[in-house]
């Protein structure tokens, strides 16, 4: 399904759980600084914010629902954004605790992945020396003997335990085979359409971010989905912004943040997450593309407004 009338949803991941804390001094920690993030990601044009929590101490990746409430909250009071929360959280956490966010303050979206993967981050051990934690060498060196867990079971857990919550899912497809996952689950009618597919590209264990792996995704995502779906792109590292330009001629919408890529340019990182949200509506204009508005993308997803939200 092409993005509306030329409209394009930003999505901005804040802040995640891929990245150690002192990767960037960028990073929002506290549930203050991810508010602050989120609410200036909004304004420079993100239609939703796709929020991780951190233990405000150390960093570290915590699926606390009461963190998520102290930031959701602080948001909706200052932005009309679209809030999504991770069902993700991390590979080192149980399914129960990762749902358990969503499920208590049954936010408008919440993310899902789509199968269980080998998720490798011990690269980045090359690329970094020093580190602000205790947790984090360890964390990063243990993800190459590390399964990322979503299981068929999982997935029906998700959907099952937040049906009558009326949340909308981000339906993040790592490879070919998640978008066939992703049918299944409207086969068995636990996901209804329109569904918001985020292919994810460039995480090792996933598919890569040739624009051949892109074109494949979504061929396959046209061909199981039809007009029954809304396309997003996702990657992380440094083809973020060259990737969203292909997924948006090619009238699919796009999703950048720190959570992603650290980066804004070669060399460069970036500031803040309003910063590559700005680059991306730049780039999108120069394209003859208009950025959705949150209301737009409520409507293009069939949301059920911030009205109807737990916090």
């Amino acid at each position: 399904m092409a993005a509306a009338q030329g409209k394009v949803i930003i999505t901005c991941a804040v802040t995640g759980s891929i990245h150690t804390p002192t990767m960037s001094p960028h990073l929002p920690i506290t549930p203050d600084e991810i508010a602050e993030a989120a609410i200036q990601a909004a304004r420079a044009g993100a239609a939703i914010v796709h929020l991780h929590a951190r233990d405000p101490k150390d960093g570290r990746p915590t699926q606390d629902p009461e963190l998520f409430r102290q930031f959701a909250r602080k948001i909706k009071a200052e932005s009309d954004v679209v809030i999504n929360f991770t069902t993700g959280g991390a590979p080192t956490m149980s399914i129960e605790e990762r749902l358990q966010p969503t499920l208590r303050l049954k936010p408008e979206v919440a993310s899902l992945n789509m199968g269980s993967m080998n998720f490798g981050l011990y690269e980045m051990l090359g690329r970094y020396k020093e580190f602000k934690h205790d947790w984090e060498k360890p964390y990063l060196a243990g993800s190459d003997d590390r399964i990322f867990k979503n299981t068929f079971k999982d997935i029906a857990y998700i959907l099952e335990s937040c049906a009558e919550n009326d949340t909308r899912f981000e339906i993040e497809c790592y490879d070919i085979g998640h978008l066939y996952v992703a049918a299944h689950f409207v086969d068995r009618r636990l996901l209804k359409p329109p569904l918001f597919i985020q292919s994810v590209f460039g995480i090792r264990g996933g598919i890569g971010p040739h624009p051949e792996d892109v074109l494949h995704m979504k061929r396959t995502a046209d061909r199981l989905f039809g007009d029954a779906y809304h396309w997003s792109v996702l990657v992380a590292g440094r083809n973020q912004m060259f990737i969203a330009a292909m997924s948006a001629v090619m009238g699919g919408n796009v999703r950048v943040g720190l959570e992603d890529s650290l980066w804004l340019g070669r060399g460069q990182l970036a500031k803040s997450n309003a910063e590559q949200v700005s680059k991306a509506r730049r780039i999108l204009e120069e394209l003859g593309l208009a950025v959705a508005t949150p209301n737009e993308a409520r409507d293009m997803l069939k949301l059920k407004g911030a009205r109807n939200v737990a916090f």
